[in-house]
Order: C-alpha cells, then sequence, then structure tokens
C-alpha cells in the first residue's frame, strides 16, 4: 500500500486514458477509427482460423469466360438453360439447384415475338398459316423448357429489391418467410425495401422457391462485405407484405428441409430512446435439430468465410458451364451435392470485396452461407459485448496502472507486452472456441494510450528528477549505488542532515619525492592511475568519494545509500586500498622509481552530510568534528608504522576484524582523548602465532598506560624479539625509557598529545 501512495500520481496519469475509453465505450458514440480497428481485427482473425479446405457438399457452376466465349454472351437462350438444368438435375442427380441469376424478362432471343406478332397480324385467318405458327410456337417454348427443366426439383432462384420513390416492381415474387407481425410492428429488423425485380411468372411458379440476392454492406466504410442478410422487409404494396429471405437462407432451408423460421428476441430493451426488444437470432426449424443463427439488428449473420475464394480458393469445387453442357461429367458425378449457378466473369460484375479476397465471387458468398449454416459453424456478437469489453478495459487497466507504475522500465515493456499479449489472446481464443466476436480495439488503444501516459510521465516528470539524481552523484557513488538510488529518487536529495557515517582519509606517502623523478605529464597519468585503483576499491565496497585533494582521497560510507555496515566497508576498503598501491609500488620498485605507500585514517562518527559550498562551487560532502579526527588519524599513521589508523567507535563497528590497540591520543583541536586502532586482518584468519601476540601486546600497552613500566618493559621485550625492526615496538622502547626516568603521575590518563595535524 505505501508504493501504491508513493507513485499516487503516476497511477493516476495513467487511469485518465483507461477512464476517458471506458466512457466512450459506455456513453459516446462509437468513434469511426475504433471501428475500422474492430473490423481490421475481425479481418486477422478470420483469415487466420479460415480452414481453407474443401467443403464436397456444395458444388459451384462457374459461367466463366471460356462458357460465354464458347455458348455465347450471356444471358444465355433459356434453351441452354434447361439443357443446364436436365443435365444438373437428372444425369448428375444434384440434391438442390440454386441460381445466383434472376430472370426478369422473357426468353427474346427465342423469336417467340415475332410469331406471335406475325399470328395476330394480317395473316391470322389463314388457317394452315395459323397452325403452322402454332406448331412452331411450341419448338421453341425456350422459357416453358426451362420451367419443365425445374419443376419436381429442389430449385431455388434469385430475385432483387430496390429502395426508390417510385416503387418500382417487376416479375413474380414468392411468398414472404414470415408476415410483418412476426416483429414488434414500430422498428425494422432487416433492410427495408419498396421495390423489387423478380422473376418471370413461368419460371418462378416452376422453381421451388426464391431467394434475395442483395449485399447489405450496413455502415462500413471501407466497403468490404463481413456479413450476409439472412432477412428483408418488403412492404411496397405489388408483392405481399412481409420478411423474405435471402438466396443463401432459402438453399439451405432447401436442402435441410428447415421449413420454419422463428425470430428470437432478448427479453431486455435495446435502451435508451430504442424500446425494441433486442433481435438476437434466427431459428431454422421447429424440432431438436433446430438451427441457431445469431444476427444483428440488421438480420445479417457474420459470413465465416472458409478460404480467399475463386476456382483456385480451395473452398468449393468449381466446375465450368460448358464441362456441363457438353455432358463431359461422368453420370452421377454431382449426385446429392447442392449445386449453385453463378458467374466468376470480370464483365458480368458479380465480384465483391471481402476480408480475404478484394474479388470475391458472389456465387460464393452465397455457397459460404449455406456451408455455415449446414456445418452450425456461426459467429456471433452477444449481448453481453459491452459488458466484456467494460471488464477487459477495467482489469487491464488496474494492471497497467499499478505494474507500468512499480515496474522498472524493462519490467514495465515486458508488462505492457503481456497485456497486449493477454487481451489479444483471450479474444482470440473465445473467437476460435466458441465463435465470440468481441470488442478489442478499445481495449488495444487503451493498453497504448495508458502505456504512453505512463511512460510520458515517467521520462518527463520522474525521470527529470533521476536524471538530476545521477547528475548531482554520479561523480561521488558508484554506479551501482545510483542504480539502486534511482529505484526511489524521493528519498534521495542534497540537503543537508546529520548521520552516523565512516569517514575515511587516504594520503600517498612518498609521493613528494616521487613527483621530483617524473615530468609532469608522466606524473599526472602516474597521479591518475593511483586514483583509479583506489577509487575503484572504494565503489567495491559502495563508498561515495568525497574528493581529491592533491594527493588524498577523501572517501565517506552510509550516505547517500544507507549502510548500516558502512564501517566494516570501510576498513575492508582500506585494507584493499593498500594492497592495491603495495602491488603498484612494486612495479615502481621493477621500473627503477620511487616507492609509495599509503596511510589512511578512519573514524566513524555523527556528521553532517549534504551539498555545501558556495554560490560559484558546491559539493556533496561531510564536515564535523568526527571528520577531522580521521584527518588527523592519517597523519598518526608514520608515527605508529601503521598503514591504516581507525577510531575506536570504527573498531567496535567491525567486529569481524581483529585489532591491534595503537594508542589513546588527544589530537590537535580536541580535549577528549581517543583510542587508536590498526586493523591486522579478518578475526577468523589470523593464525595463533599472531593471536598471541596481540595478546602480549595487549598485557604491554596496559602497564604502559598504569605507569608500570618494568612489566610493560618485560613483554615488550618479548614482542621485540619476536621483531625487532617493528616501528610500533621501537617506539613504545623509547617512551619506556623516558617513563623509568620520571616519577609516578597520578594526573596522567594514559593519553599522548599531539598538538600538530
Amino acid at each position: 500500500m505505501a508504493a501504491l501512495l508513493k507513485h499516487w500520481q503516476r497511477i493516476l496519469i495513467t487511469l485518465v486514458p483507461v477512464a476517458l475509453v471506458l466512457i466512450h465505450a459506455v456513453a459516446l458514440p462509437r468513434r469511426p477509427f475504433i471501428d475500422s480497428l474492430d473490423s481490421y481485427v475481425y479481418d486477422w482473425r478470420l483469415r487466420a482460423t479460415m480452414p481453407q479446405t474443401l467443403d464436397p457438399r456444395i458444388v459451384i457452376i462457374d459461367i466463366d469466360d471460356a462458357s460465354i466465349q464458347a455458348t455465347g454472351q450471356w444471358p444465355w437462350g433459356r434453351n441452354e438453360l434447361a439443357r443446364l438444368t436436365t443435365e444438373l438435375m437428372g444425369r448428375q442427380k444434384a440434391a438442390v439447384l440454386g441460381f445466383d441469376v434472376v430472370f426478369a424478362e422473357d426468353d427474346k432471343s427465342s423469336g417467340l415475338a415475332n410469331l406471335r406478332e406475325l399470328a395476330s397480324g394480317p395473316l391470322r385467318h389463314d388457317a394452315a398459316l395459323a397452325a403452322e405458327l402454332k406448331r412452331l410456337e411450341s419448338s421453341l417454348d425456350y422459357d416453358g423448357s426451362f420451367a419443365r427443366a425445374m419443376q419436381g426439383h429442389r430449385v431455388a432462384l434469385g430475385y432483387y429489391f430496390t429502395q426508390s420513390e417510385r416503387q418500382l416492381s417487376k416479375g413474380v415474387m414468392p411468398p414472404p418467410v414470415l408476415p410483418l407481425t412476426a416483429f414488434p410492428a414500430h422498428g425494422a429488423y432487416a433492410p427495408d425495401w419498396n421495390g423489387y425485380g423478380g422473376n418471370i411468372a413461368m419460371l418462378a411458379q416452376a422453381a421451388s422457391t426464391a431467394g434475395f440476392i442483395n449485399a447489405d454492406l450496413g455502415l462500413t466504410r471501407d466497403g468490404l462485405l463481413r456479413a450476409a442478410p439472412l432477412m428483408a422487409r418488403y412492404d411496397g404494396g405489388a408483392a405481399s407484405a412481409g420478411y423474405y429471405e435471402s438466396l443463401g437462407l432459402a438453399i439451405f432451408r432447401l436442402a435441410s428441409g428447415k421449413s420454419s423460421v422463428t425470430p428470437i428476441f432478448a427479453a431486455f430493451p435495446l435502451g435508451g430512446d430504442d424500446d425494441r426488444p433486442p433481435l438476437q437470432a434466427l431459428l431454422l426449424g421447429d424440432d431438436q435439430n433446430a438451427v441457431r443463427v445469431p444476427v444483428d439488428q440488421r438480420a445479417r449473420m457474420l459470413i465465416p468465410y472458409r478460404g480467399p475464394g475463386g476456382d483456385q480458393g480451395g473452398s468449393f469445387r468449381y466446375v465450368s458451364a460448358l464441362s456441363v453442357l457438353d455432358g463431359a461429367l461422368a453420370p452421377g458425378e454431382l449426385e446429392g451435392k447442392i449445386v449453385l449457378v453463378g458467374t466468376t466473369a470480370p464483365g458480368l460484375q458479380d465480384l465483391r470485396a471481402t476480408p480475404t479476397n478484394a474479388t470475391f465471387p458472389g456465387v460464393e458468398v452465397h455457397a459460404n452461407v449455406v456451408s455455415a449454416l449446414l456445418d452450425r459453424r456461426l459467429l456471433a456478437v452477444p449481448d453481453y459485448a459491452l459488458g466484456y469489453e467494460v471488464v477487459v478495459l477495467t482489469v487491464a487497466g488496474l494492471v497497467l496502472a499499478v505494474g507500468l507504475s512499480l515496474l522498472r522500465m524493462s519490467r514495465a515493456v515486458i508488462l505492457f507486452i503481456a497485456t497486449i499479449a493477454g487481451v489479444v489472446a483471450l479474444n482470440a481464443w473465445l473467437f476460435v472456441s466458441a465463435g465470440l466476436v468481441l470488442p478489442i480495439a478499445s481495449a488495444l488503444l487503451m493498453i497504448a494510450l495508458a502505456f504512453a501516459a505512463n511512460m510520458g510521465w515517467g521520462y518527463f516528470v520522474e525521470e527529470r528528477g533521476r536524471r538530476g539524481l545521477a547528475n548531482l552523484f554520479g561523480t561521488y557513488v558508484p554506479p551501482e549505488l545510483v542504480e539502486k538510488m534511482l529505484e526511489h529518487p524521493e528519498q534521495y536529495s542534497m540537503r543537508a542532515e546529520s548521520k552516523e557515517l565512516t569517514v575515511m582519509f587516504c594520503d600517498m606517502r612518498g609521493f613528494t619525492h616521487l613527483s621530483e623523478q617524473l615530468a609532469p605529464q608522466e606524473l599526472q597519468e602516474f597521479l591518475n592511475t593511483v586514483f583509479n585503483r583506489l577509487t575503484q576499491v572504494i565503489n567495491r565496497y559502495g563508498g561515495t568519494v568525497d574528493k581529491y585533494m592533491g594527493d588524498c582521497v577523501m572517501a565517506f560510507w552510509g550516505a547517500p545509500v544507507d549502510a548500516p555496515n558502512h564501517a566494516a566497508l570501510a576498513v575492508q576498503a582500506a585494507i584493499d586500498m593498500a594492497a592495491s598501491i603495495r602491488e603498484l609500488s612494486e612495479q615502481n620498485r621493477a621500473d627503477g622509481r620511487a616507492e609509495i605507500s599509503v596511510g589512511i585514517g578512519i573514524n566513524t562518527g555523527v556528521m553532517s552530510v549534504g551539498d555545501m559550498g558556495s554560490a560559484v562551487r558546491r559539493s556533496y560532502t561531510v564536515v564535523g568534528d568526527a571528520v577531522n579526527l580521521a584527518s588527523r588519524l592519517e597523519g598518526l599513521g608514520v608515527i605508529y608504522g601503521a598503514t591504516v589508523v581507525a577510531s575506536e567507535t570504527t573498531m567496535q563497528s567491525g567486529p569481524a576484524y581483529a585489532w591491534q590497540e595503537l594508542d589513546r591520543v588527544r589530537v590537535k583541536g580536541r580535549q577528549q582523548a581517543v583510542t587508536i586502532y590498526a586493523p591486522v586482518g579478518r578475526a577468523d584468519g589470523i593464525s595463533e602465532e599472531e593471536a598471541s601476540q596481540l595478546r602480549l601486546w595487549a598485557r604491554m600497552l596496559r602497564a604502559y598506560q598504569t605507569q608500570q613500566p618494568d612489566e610493560a618493559q618485560t613483554a615488550l621485550d618479548a614482542l621485540q624479539a619476536l621483531d625487532a625492526k617493528k616501528v610500533l615496538y621501537r617506539l613504545y622502547a623509547e617512551r619506556l625509557a623516558s617513563m623509568k626516568l620520571r616519577p609516578f603521575d597520578p594526573e596522567w590518563d594514559g593519553a599522548t598529545r599531539f598538538d600538530s595535524k
């Protein structure tokens, strides 16, 4: 919870696009951009999930260019169509035949009109001629032969609806499938038409049924045919008012025997000003095998295309009409098939733009409708689509708002990608497994906007603070600590504060003599080498480089990043720094240069840390008495022969090390005496001999500090027998010699005073 409160601004910024998209989804009209994106995603899903397998039940007889060149320009004479029908329904034994064609005129190519004109003219009184004309009329009745070829077979013809100010009508319409009263009277649930173009009466009466061939693009802006209307409403007056079926539905009902069509409505109204009950589906049939076809409010079903379409698309078998007319098919080759007659010839302009192909044959649209109904492979936009959209937007929005605000950039990007993948995967799974077409564009838009808002806020607001923090501390603090600080930049500032820290001063010894041997450029390179070595060690142990002062480095531990073990880190850094300089000194000896060493002073205590300086120059530094003491201790190292000199507070904070007490001292500027120590090494790494020497040294020092020179001398003699050249032992040998010459001083506290720096 604390983390959420800390990032509340960023979370709130991320939730703004979530709220806007939610409001748009629930309360505002749909935007074309979002609808277009939804359509694009729908098309992609449709293409990705098409079976692209052959449906062997449906065959398309194609009036293609080869057929037209061989038989003549379209429309063909009805005698040719009669031959085609007879071949398909007789010799081939097709189960159902559907014509994606309208026969709105008598067959003018038969010459019947001229014969009838002669028979009704001046020659009408010639009985012999009249009889001959009657015989010719009978033999040239191509419309009749076509009608007779259809009779007794399951054949569906096409027709079309029109809408204009003048209610145009032509030909004969089949009876409506449903009366107007089957739907609520105060609203239209299907495309509404007032005119039609039907088939001539002779053919309309001979066919089993007919269906309209109109396409309905609805409100699509790209002109792609994604849905097919199954019902159309006609109330033009020239034919029976009611709801009529499409050609695809008519062919399916012929093939399946589903005689009844029942509209299914939801129990609740559409909402808003529209109190109509929503149309949910059309129920085909009235038995337990009835097919429930999901439709929208215009009685359209989404077309689950099987493939890219055309004779090479692989969804349906295409047979040239010429092959049928020539009898090239083996008898019964199409037995039991549903046969649709249509055209792919570009000149006949029956090509549609669909999500799968820009030139999709119109007859194959009907074939896809029939195939989907037979397989019950149907797509639906459920009535809870809005609820699904709201839930996805809310959940994804909250996940992004919290996750993007708490995670680092790399993980935030992963969360962003994972959220998109999750939303897409859920949507695709519901599409594939249940045929549910659910909105996704608003969710994708929301995720993109939320990510942009969050990252924008992070970059322009929070990252500005991080960059400032990195600029402030980058030259003092190791990169690893800067990275850690950037995780919670609000916890760090340059404001001065009092903290217990550990400070170190490291000075080079022998540098003056070395500088006399080197040219300025060589000296600069050598000094840079030394500082690089020292700084690398300081960084390794999480120290903050305060400043470089001539041949001295000042560093501290515990700020700006807290380090509970700051004293131990400083001690180990000092040991490694001394070892690194010894290695460099050995290289100098091999090169014939003067050797150098370092003296290090360490103190742990309360000091002020922060951004200090003038208006011209400022730095992040530490000040205070504890800092001054560390500087004094660094200078004492050469007196005691110790590379590292630490205060008692540092020693107490580093119990993992073995320490040798050096003295009690009273340095310049301080009245209070402090005990100083030198680290010998890790406590678990010294030998028993070294431990024994430390115990003997401690006994000597206690005797010295209590003014017992004889006892102290005995212990010191034993130590010098082990190491006569040790500076510390020789120092105390001189002090004991002097103490023996002085009387006992009851005021002496065992501390040595140093009046110089």
